[in-house]
C-alpha cells in the first residue's frame, strides 16, 4: 500500500536521550560530592512534593554557599561549595555505579552496602553537617498533604450534614459530578434522603480522582510527606538506621 502523503502531526515535546557522556558526568558529579562532605546519607521518601521538598534543599543550603550548577537527568542540588550539603535524586542505577556495587569497584570501603539499599523512591545526602543535627532534622519530617488518586486511604473518612451544609448552594453541581449525593433542602446544601453521613472512603480503599477532590474540598489531609533516612556512611564505616 503506497504511503500516506497527508501531512502528519509531529510531536515536539520529545527530548533527547542522556548521552553517555552526560551519565559519566553525572557518575563523577556524585564521586566529586563524596570527596567534598564528610557523610553520607541514604534516604527514602513517601508521597514526594516538590514544594515540601524544596524546602529540605533550603534548610540544608542556609549559611552555606552557593553557585550554578545541575544535571538533567539527575534532580540535584546545585550546590558547589565544599563546605555545603549537596542532594542528589534520579536515577538509581547511575547512583549505584557511581558508590560500586562490589569490593572491587566501589568508590571507596563500604559504599557497596549503600548501593544495595540503592531501590524505589530514595535520594542521597552529601553534608558536613554533624549526624546528630542531620539525624535530629529528618526525625521531625512529617507534614499533613491531601492524597492523589491511587494512593490507599488511611483511615475511614465519612462527612456529616454539617459538614455539607456550611458550602453555598452554588457548589451542588460540582459536588454531585464528584458522587456526592446531595440536594437543596431550605436554600441549603443537604445529603439525599434526609441522611445524616457519607462515606468518602473506607480504611485501605484505593482512592479514585473525584474521591480527592472531595477531601480537598472539606480540607481532609490523609497523605504524610515523609523523609526516613536509611543508612550513613563516613570514612569507610557504614551504619544502618
Amino acid at each position: 500500500m503506497p504511503k500516506s502523503k497527508r501531512s502528519q502531526v509531529v510531536a515536539l515535546t520529545q527530548t533527547a536521550k542522556k548521552t553517555r557522556d552526560h551519565k559519566a558526568t553525572v557518575i563523577n558529579d556524585v564521586r566529586e560530592a563524596i570527596d567534598a562532605h564528610s557523610s553520607l546519607y541514604l534516604f527514602s521518601y513517601e508521597n514526594m512534593r516538590s514544594n515540601k521538598f524544596k524546602n529540605i534543599r533550603m534548610d540544608f543550603r542556609r549559611g552555606d554557599n552557593t553557585s550554578g550548577g545541575g544535571g538533567e537527568d539527575m534532580d540535584e542540588d546545585d550546590v558547589k561549595d565544599t563546605n555545603s550539603s549537596r542532594i542528589f535524586l534520579g536515577k538509581n542505577k547511575l547512583l549505584q555505579i557511581a558508590l560500586g556495587k562490589t569490593p572491587e569497584d566501589e568508590y571507596a570501603d563500604n559504599l557497596r552496602q549503600v548501593s544495595k539499599l540503592i531501590s524505589g523512591s530514595v535520594g542521597l545526602l552529601l553534608t558536613n553537617r554533624s549526624p546528630k543535627e542531620v539525624e535530629h532534622y529528618f526525625s521531625n519530617l512529617v507534614e499533613e498533604d491531601f492524597s492523589r488518586a491511587g494512593s490507599t486511604a488511611p483511615r475511614r473518612v465519612e462527612l456529616t450534614n454539617e459538614m455539607i451544609c456550611s458550602h453555598p448552594v452554588s457548589m451542588v453541581e460540582q459536588f454531585r459530578k464528584l458522587g456526592l449525593p446531595v440536594e437543596v433542602q431550605n436554600g441549603k446544601v443537604g445529603l439525599i434522603g434526609g441522611k445524616e453521613k457519607y462515606v468518602v472512603c473506607e480504611k485501605g480503599a484505593s482512592l479514585n480522582a473525584e474521591q480527592c477532590k472531595v477531601l480537598v474540598h472539606f480540607g481532609v489531609k490523609l497523605a504524610e510527606f515523609r523523609v526516613t533516612l536509611t543508612c550513613r556512611w563516613s570514612d569507610g564505616k557504614y551504619e544502618a538506621f
